[in-house]
């Protein structure tokens, strides 16, 4: 028996006059299942800001991608925007990545802005979600919205919105813009009619103004010049990566260049990977097949709307293996630090910043250049608050995040896989000029800051049930939190929901300085951390293992990291994962 309140909505939908005909034939379709499953999972909530925005399935029904929650949402950012920026003329960029129906989303998206008398500038083509925020600040637009789903599988769309910084909304604003969703009762509230006036196309002079700016992030133009045929694969795995990537490597003068020809092309169905994801070695695999014909010196890979960036590179043994997003994140901080200092660019106000569920020897690496390091919640909108509340005081270096971002600079306030691989390959070339490998600094930078591990483990749990399932999870974790983990004592249990670090042995409580969050941390008396948390965009919970050891040397590389993998293995036995 469905619930009435979610037949009802079904049928507000229906019998709206502005619903056109192919969706009151899906609704109508699902109401006459035997089977409601369906049904009562496209309406039983309306889709809301998480993490990375607005983000669903594509479809009919309240919980779904399509004309009218895209609409409703820009509706609702549109009469946050008239308030906020009462009498005054209103800009907003649109941009969108590769996925299906995304020129649709963007157009109705254009559509309800310019019927709010908001002037809107549109790409004209895919672009990535880096280069859109660029643009609200390069433009002096009071706000921003790309249309991506970022890495979810191809069933997923989204809207991300961004503020007048060029930085996704935080509170209050995330909140202001549903309350003013919310506060939309009907659909034929929502303003459909384009005024084509006032869309104006954005092309080539914004990517040259972007990358003019991406080049000044270069630190090493000599060893690039001597090392300018470093041969680098590169794929966009069939998303936006493939219109700057390439023209950002040549730009700062890298000539030995080659793309993956078979996920080059814009595909909305990522029709050669389960998965358009660089975290997923099966998203890689025609890219490390290509650095292993061609004995590559680097691989890149970017997720659909290119703000993620993953690195494949070869071992000291001539193997080819995948860096996660905290080597990754490391190693670009590791080398920033390093080369600011040898330049004579640390003045004591510059500073890093990345997520608490992100690697701790970032802070350690920080630490011995006396460089200041701070941590935010989970996404990457946090980190450029930081960066917005530094702004004119401090010099932001670089931050990151154990999901493959990562961003160079201060002139996006996004994470952004275009200048990660720039930096990357700039790395690379600077220590290939002095006879070493990544893999060298990889093995170096452990010796100096610690061997530090992270596994990730995500459960899915699909529609009502599953978000119910993983509310209990998580309502009993925090009942009940572990004491004891592979055998260690944890010594600090951490709930940002509640605001509150409790010290397990003494008792004591100390609050936190972060906004509530549904997020759990356990830390044990080594510094094992064990982060657990719901995803903002996606039906998961996540789990986050990171151990970690003095790496001494005496020991290889492959004896510790396998101690450590063990490590991690066990922890996950006593979470019966």
């Amino acid at each position: 028996m469905v619930d009435n309140s979610i037949m009802d909505k079904a049928k507000l939908w229906l019998e709206s006059p502005v619903m056109d005909d192919d969706s009151r034939s899906e609704i109508k379709s699902l109401m006459e299942k035997e089977d409601s499953t369906e049904l009562v999972d496209a309406f039983y909530q309306d889709l809301a800001f998480g993490t990375g925005g607005l983000r669903g399935i594509m479809g009919v029904g309240s919980n779904r991608m399509n004309r009218y929650t895209v609409g409703k949402a820009t509706q609702g950012l549109s009469n946050f925007l008239k308030k906020t920026y009462l009498g005054q003329s209103i800009k907003v960029a649109v941009a969108y990545d590769s996925r299906n129906n995304n020129k649709f989303f963007a157009d109705v998206t254009a559509s309800v802005l310019t019927s709010n008398g908001i002037e809107v500038y549109l790409f004209e083509d895919l672009r990535p979600t880096p280069e859109l925020s660029f643009a609200v600040r390069h433009l002096g637009c009071q706000g921003g919205i790309v249309i991506t789903a970022s890495h979810n599988p191809k069933e997923y769309n989204g809207y991300k919105v961004y503020g007048n910084d060029g930085a996704q909304v935080v509170a209050p604003h995330d909140q202001q813009i549903m309350d003013e969703v919310n506060s939309i009762s009907s659909l034929s509230e929502i303003k459909f009619d384009k005024d084509e006036s006032k869309v104006h196309i954005l092309g080539e002079e914004i990517d040259r103004a972007y990358l003019e700016q991406v080049k000044t992030l270069s630190l090493s133009g000599e060893e690039i010049a001597r090392q300018k045929d470093l041969k680098i694969v590169f794929t966009p795995i069939h998303g936006t990566g493939i219109t700057l990537v390439p023209k950002a490597l040549e730009a700062v003068g890298f000539e030995n260049i080659h793309v993956v020809e078979e996920q080059a092309e814009p595909d909305g169905n990522f029709s050669t990977v389960p998965y358009p994801n660089p975290e997923e070695r099966a998203a890689m695999k025609l890219g490390l097949e290509r650095a292993q014909a061609i004995d590559a010196d680097i691989l890149f890979a970017t997720d659909p709307d290119a703000d993620r960036i993953g690195v494949g590179l070869k071992n000291n043994k001539g193997e080819w293996e995948l860096l996660n997003g905290n080597q990754t994140a490391a190693l670009l901080t590791y080398y920033l630090i390093n080369r600011w200092k040898e330049l004579g660019k640390l003045t004591g106000k510059e500073y890093i910043v990345y997520t608490i569920v992100t690697s701790d020897i970032l802070g350690k690496i920080a630490e011995a250049y006396d460089v200041e390091h701070s941590t935010t919640l989970t996404g990457f909108k946090f980190i450029a608050e930081v960066i917005r509340e530094l702004e004119g005081k401090k010099t932001f270096i670089g931050g990151g995040e154990e999901s493959y971002g990562f961003l160079v600079g201060d002139f996006v306030r996004d994470k952004d896989a275009v200048s990660a691989c720039l930096m990357f390959a700039e790395m690379t070339a600077y220590y290939k000029d002095k006879g070493l490998s990544i893999f060298d600094m990889l093995e170096e930078m452990y010796r100096k800051f610690g061997f530090y591990y992270e596994e990730l483990v995500s459960l899915t749990e699909k529609g009502k049930a599953g978000q119910e399932a993983i509310q209990k999870r998580m309502k009993d974790m925090r009942e009940k939190p572990f004491e004891v983990l592979n055998g260690e004592k944890v010594v600090e249990f951490i709930d940002y929901k509640s605001g509150e670090l409790k010290n397990l042995q003494t008792g004591e409580n100390q609050k936190l300085a972060y906004p509530s969050s549904n997020v759990l941390q356990f830390i044990t008396e080594s510094g094992t951390k064990v982060s657990v948390r719901p995803s903002g965009t996606e039906p998961k919970i996540k789990f986050y293992f990171s151990v970690n050891s003095e790496f001494e040397q005496s020991s290889s590389f492959e004896d510790k990291l396998d101690s450590l993998k063990v490590k991690i293995k066990d922890l996950k036995s006593d979470m019966n994962l």
